[in-house]
């Protein structure tokens, strides 16, 4: 993603450089001034001695400030324009100090056992910072400038790669396993196979026509000829309707037996057959790799990212109606519950550790490539707006202790 245009340059930064100039040109005019009256004085020497070499500390100081981010006067002496003749290599650096200091696992877990982000959240949740606030303004258009700023298909690409390994490493057999025997047990699968059989009943009714045609294409020509086909198909759809009727309504019809006993035998195989498990865990590998699912993660991606730029850009918006209650709530019961507060920042600091392991590089080389990506002009206009009035400052103390420099040797030329 490229980036260019001009950026506004801070107030402040203005400010500092007026002042850092203004300083260094009123040296000079100090300079010319005491040149002129020193002989009428001795202490004039030591007013020029000081000036002079204000304006040699300064001069200094601004050639050094200036030479990061361009060429002093446009002039194209070596080693100057730093910033922009090294960007690569600074975004390079600037990734490597992600992966070194903040993308290794060990160090991501270390620093995250002193942070408790469910109580955070839940105070952020049960009370919420009110609109016009600096710190949750400037959050908020941070969070949006960076969703902004990455490369959306490669940050979705590495989004749906993260999905796509986890489906692939959990085993998903033993889990459904689980969920089907709990259900049993607690008698939530009666109304799926109501609602089952009820189907069923609805399809034969809508496929009756089908089940006529069977049986007359299978039934023998004299049983077509005598019309006994036709009285065959009637018995056998009045037969199934009441199989079906007597199985809905019957919870101890014996069909209806089988079928829990199957979903019984069904929910063990699950948990405890290999060959049930590889069977489960091949079917779920084709469906990852199914391309219709791929682009059911690519839309999920995609109206996820555009559901935080939304919050992102109007946060007041979330914490109102019905959502805004819900959240509220959750965020008392993350305050009032310590076990579930602590149950979520074991998740959390796990996660990190597991996002650090297995993204650490991919995050690296999307932080290197956005710099990349960036042309010069915007690389040098962002790191002078951020550090600019620091590097001014510098200016100023340059001028004022070349100054002070000057002043000492000057007497220590008298005193010696």
């Amino acid at each position: 993603m490229r980036s260019g245009g001009s950026q506004t340059v801070p107030a402040a930064l203005r400010k500092m450089r007026v002042l850092a100039t203004g300083l260094l040109v009123g040296m000079a005019a100090l300079y010319l001034v005491s040149r002129g009256l020193q002989p009428l004085h001795p202490a004039w020497g030591y007013v020029r001695a000081f000036a002079e070499a204000a304006m040699v500390g300064g001069l200094a100081d601004w050639f050094a400030v200036t030479a990061l981010f361009r060429h002093p006067l446009g002039l194209p002496i070596p080693h100057t324009a730093i910033v922009p003749r090294n960007k690569d290599r600074i975004g390079d650096t600037l990734a490597n100090f992600l992966r070194t200091n903040f993308l290794i696992p060990r160090v991501v877990a270390r620093r995250m056992v002193r942070l408790d982000v469910a109580g955070a959240a839940g105070r952020w949740l049960a009370q919420p910072p009110q609109e016009g606030g600096r710190i949750r303004r400037g959050a908020s258009r941070l969070f949006a400038e960076m969703l902004t700023a990455f490369d959306p298909q490669r940050l979705g690409g590495m989004v749906k790669a993260g999905i796509g390994s986890r489906l692939r490493a959990t085993e998903i057999a033993p889990i459904l396993g689980q969920l089907l025997k709990a259900s049993i047990a607690e008698g939530r699968h009666l109304p799926l196979l109501d609602s089952v059989l009820r189907w069923a009943a609805s399809a034969l009714d809508a496929n009756e026509a089908i089940v006529r045609a069977m049986v007359h294409e299978r039934a023998g020509a004299i049983l077509r000829w005598t019309g006994l086909d036709e009285t065959l198909a009637d018995r056998l759809i009045d037969g199934l309707h009441k199989l079906l009727h007597d199985v809905a309504e019957d919870r101890d019809h014996p069909l209806r037996q089988k079928i829990e006993e199957g979903l019984d035998r069904l929910a063990w195989d699950l948990q405890y057959d290999p060959d049930m498990r590889a069977r489960v865990e091949a079917m779920k590998a084709e469906l990852i790799a199914n391309p219709a699912m791929q682009r059911w993660l690519d839309g999920l991606w995609e109206q996820a990212r555009e559901a935080l730029l939304r919050m992102a850009r109007d946060p007041q918006a979330v914490t109102a109606g019905r959502l805004g209650d819900a959240m509220r709530q959750l965020g008392q019961t993350l305050q009032d519950n310590p076990r579930l507060a602590a149950t979520i920042n074991r998740f959390v600091r796990r996660a990190a550790a597991g996002i650090a392991a297995d993204y650490g590089d991919g995050i690296v080389r999307l932080v290197s490539e956005t710099v990349r990506g960036w042309d010069a002009d915007t690389v040098t206009s962002r790191l002078e707006n951020a550090v600019g009035r620091d590097l001014q400052y510098i200016r100023i103390n340059g001028t004022l202790v070349g100054g002070s420099v000057g002043l000492i040797l000057h007497l220590l030329d008298h005193l010696l």
